[in-house]
């Protein structure tokens, strides 16, 4: 069942609780504005979604308070693009992503790959007009109202204004993903 929601942060919200809750289901997903309940009976997810709170503070998976701190190397190839499309200077762009408490509001597109919602709504950022053949790994950038880091090199045609040595997917690490749904986010300057 996918299950409609208003945004990328309601969807991790109903995610964690229905997880929290025990909803006896294959796999719960959220994702942009839905979030996929696999292997569930139908009628059992209509009961919970009549439970459901409807508070969109995401919880992730592990202690309610835990935040990962990513250190950033500021050097984007896109960070003056970044600071031209909000007005404000390079060192301004650091100061207003540094500011932030972003959340994974899912994860996609490579494995460790999250979705990090909280740029506000006059920060969005347009994509670029035609993606990088070769996005290194540990990149740090933004597009639309999301932040994410690239956990592996790969295509992207996000904007690129830093760089961290942080291990995004690590098979031997539970959860594997650094930044697992639910997950609170600070980036901090290097």
């Amino acid at each position: 069942m996918l299950v409609e929601v208003p945004d990328a942060v309601a969807a991790a919200s109903l995610a964690a609780w229905a997880r929290r809750v025990g909803l006896a289901a294959e796999e719960v997903v959220p994702g942009a504005a839905t979030v996929l309940v696999d292997g569930a009976d139908p009628s059992a997810v209509r009961e919970a979604l009549d439970a459901w709170p409807g508070d969109t503070a995401p919880v992730g998976p592990g202690e309610p308070e835990e935040e990962v701190r990513i250190e950033v190397q500021y050097d984007g190839p896109d960070l003056g693009l970044v600071a031209a499309h909000w007005g404000c200077t390079e060192a301004e762009v650091v100061d207003r992503h540094t500011s932030l408490e972003l959340v994974s509001a899912f994860c996609g597109f490579a494995p460790g790959f999250a979705y990090l919602a909280g740029l506000p709504e006059e920060w969005a950022v347009p994509r670029l007009p035609s993606p990088r053949p070769r996005v290194p790994a540990g990149s740090v950038a933004v597009a639309d109202r999301w932040c994410a880091v690239y956990p592996t090199a790969s295509p992207g045609g996000w904007r690129l204004i830093g760089t961290t040595t942080a291990t995004l997917w690590d098979v031997g690490r539970r959860p594997p993903a650094l930044l697992a749904p639910g997950t609170r986010v600070r980036f901090v300057a290097a």
